[in-house]
């Protein structure tokens, strides 16, 4: 099974419309969102994805739940979602609460937590827990624009510049 983790696209429709023709290109049907959308053309443009949603910090676009819930149902959109991926258990959250970030990966509970937040690519392993984010694809740059394809059969981590 392969992943498609997302994060950080600030509203940026071009960068995030290359990312997923990508995605799409490589059949990819799992995108996780680690957080700040920001509007609901995002989610909008993400239809056609299994799509799991982190609120970021600047989630608070006043049609953001109503367009998840009427676009892909209920509890697609949390603070964090627990989920179990090939049997793996997972997390995902933001990261803008920083020491919950830090107590979640040294808690030993999951094998992998992604986040977003910092626009920061991030592959690390701490203890079982292989925490990964996959860099901002809008937003404040400080790399390039970044999303990541996690391929679970083979724990494999490719990060994609857009």
């Amino acid at each position: 099974m392969r992943i498609g983790i997302i994060s950080d696209t600030h509203d940026d429709l071009d960068t995030l419309t290359a990312a997923l023709q990508i995605l799409r290109d490589e059949a990819v049907p799992l995108v996780l969102h680690c957080g700040d959308l920001c509007g609901p053309a995002v989610v909008e443009a993400l239809s056609g994805f299994d799509l799991w949603i982190s609120r970021g910090n600047l989630d608070h676009h006043p049609e953001l739940d109503r367009t998840v819930l009427e676009s892909q149902g209920s509890g697609r959109l949390a603070e964090r979602h627990r989920l179990t991926l090939d049997g793996s258990a997972a997390l995902m959250v933001h990261g803008h609460r920083e020491g919950e970030l830090r107590r979640l990966i040294h808690a030993g509970e999951y094998r992998y937590l992604f986040h977003g937040h910092t626009h920061r690519r991030r592959d690390e392993r701490f203890g079982q827990t292989r925490v990964i984010n996959p860099g901002a694809l809008g937003g404040m740059r400080w790399q390039q624009r970044s999303f990541c394809i996690l391929d679970l059969r083979e724990d494999q981590v490719r990060f994609i510049a857009v």
